[in-house]
């Protein structure tokens, strides 16, 4: 039976944009399939008392230095030399959630344009215009995406989302589940190939 990687995803988080781009070698050796499900990170963040690592780790000295590190090392190590931090983060991610849920998060199109806008191109993604802009760029409909984010179904949808992942045990993002078994950050990669291979 072919296995599922769930990986719980908002674009805001830049450490989700690194664990999707590095899980496609992990599906090609596994024969897993990724399922990406929407959710607020701060809404996680509000319903679980969890903060930013930027906020949380503030006082620490030699901390946030540290972190840099390992997500240098990190993308040194998978390859995504494409990746800079966006110069206007943190970015209300909203409406790019509400139009994943709109346009249905199998839609790679839509995930890898607002992902290199967020990630690659340090644009501000939550200015209408650009977001306007990149969705176009990938040749999608932004007026009717646009329109969509605002359907009521669409709003509950992604709050649903993200209450559900709170009771599952959800606390941040990237949050991934192969079954019942749940992997905080982009650094269990590792883990969750093994759980998959059977390890």
């Amino acid at each position: 039976m072919t296995k599922t990687i769930e990986l719980i995803f908002d674009f805001g988080s830049p450490n989700a944009y690194l664990a999707y781009k590095a899980l496609p070698p992990i599906l090609a050796r596994t024969g897993a399939n990724l399922v990406v499900t929407p959710c607020l990170l701060g809404g996680i963040f509000k319903l679980t008392g969890n903060q930013p690592p930027l906020m949380a780790f503030a006082g620490v000295k030699g901390k946030m230095a540290y972190e840099m590190l390992e997500m240098q090392r990190f993308i040194a190590l998978a390859g995504l030399h494409k990746f800079k931090m966006n110069p206007y983060f943190p970015i209300n991610t909203l409406t790019l959630m509400r139009g994943l849920v709109a346009v249905g998060a199998e839609n790679a199109t839509y995930i890898d344009a607002v992902l290199a806008g967020m990630w690659e191109d340090e644009l501000p993604m939550g200015e209408e215009a650009t977001f306007r802009r990149v969705l176009e760029g990938a040749g999608l409909d932004a007026a009717a995406i646009l329109q969509k984010t605002q359907d009521d179904l669409v709003k509950q949808r992604l709050a649903a989302n993200t209450s559900h992942a709170v009771e599952r045990g959800v606390f941040g993002i990237p949050t991934i589940f192969v079954g019942d078994d749940m992997f905080f950050g982009k650094d269990r990669l590792p883990q969750v190939e093994a759980c998959l291979m059977g390890g």
